[in-house]
């Protein structure tokens, strides 16, 4: 924890392998496709409230919301982890998150999400960006990787290229850092979600 909270104060984003247990995370990974298998999953919009909208030329992945006080005991070990983290960056930062949304993500074959802000253009409740990933055996070439651009409030310069493998935890920044999913070559699996204030 105290590494990827240096990470943040150093950078605005960090990466943490291994952060859930492998076996937490194939469980959370089974339940996913369980969910996806039997029709619960929506395709993937932009935007907010009524101006959300599917944009096909924009992103390609396929959510599933988790629903507070519904989470089976696979989230709940999950979100007692965020909850630790939520706590930490709070008294390291003084951000004043005060709870979690988040959701299942399914990228396909070939399914992507150009740059953007995970920030809607006019809020400031989404505050920290966390993403977990649920891809046993990545393999280079199989893609999905996240680009993350590393000079804070710019898609230019330098980048990063995160390998969305099992386990791996990725925090950051929501305003501040423009980031993509590069194509998958096979299908993807993440748990994606915001710290907001009020």
């Amino acid at each position: 924890m105290e590494e990827l909270l240096d990470a943040m104060d150093r950078h605005g984003w960090a990466t943490m392998p291994g952060y859930l247990a492998d076996a937490d995370s194939r469980r959370l990974r089974h339940e996913c496709q369980e969910s996806c298998d039997a029709g619960e999953f929506h395709q993937a919009g932009v935007g907010r409230g009524e101006g959300t909208a599917v944009r096909a030329e924009i992103c390609g992945d396929r959510v599933l919301w988790l629903q507070p006080g519904g989470e089976s005991h696979e989230q709940a070990v999950y979100l007692v982890k965020l909850e630790a983290l939520r706590l930490a960056l709070n008294q390291r930062f003084f951000l004043g998150l005060f709870d979690f949304e988040g959701h299942f993500a399914i990228y396909p074959e070939g399914g992507f999400y150009k740059p953007h802000l995970d920030r809607h253009a006019g809020t400031s409740a989404r505050v920290v960006t966390v993403i977990l990933y649920l891809n046993p055996d990545w393999q280079a070439g199989d893609g999905g990787e996240l680009k993350l651009w590393t000079n804070s409030g710019e898609q230019t310069g330098d980048f990063q290229r995160i390998e969305p493998r099992m386990g791996t935890l990725v925090c950051f920044m929501a305003g501040e850092f423009w980031h993509e999913v590069l194509p998958a070559t096979k299908e993807r699996m993440s748990i994606t979600g915001w710290f907001r204030q009020r």
